[in-house]
């Protein structure tokens, strides 16, 4: 769950910053009150902390138990 919710505030800056790099829009500051607003500053920080998880998930195993298709498939089969 916690990975959806960083993905998810992930995309958020990225749509910011794409946002700001091609229209000079910064959408956080102007639903937050400037850039140097308290609320924009907290929500700058979530945002960076969320890319931080998100790195973990480059190197995590996401394969589960009893997810692999290709045993089921041979079990299945036989």
């Amino acid at each position: 769950m916690l990975d959806k919710i960083a993905l998810t505030l992930l995309i958020v800056g990225g749509i910011n910053w794409g946002s700001v790099g091609l229209f000079q829009f910064d959408i956080v500051a102007f639903l937050a009150g400037g850039q140097s607003g308290i609320i924009s500053r907290i929500i700058y920080v979530i945002v960076g902390l969320s890319a931080l998880w998100c790195i973990s998930l480059l190197f995590r195993d996401t394969t589960e138990a009893g997810n692999n298709h290709d045993s089921n498939y041979r079990t299945s089969a036989t």
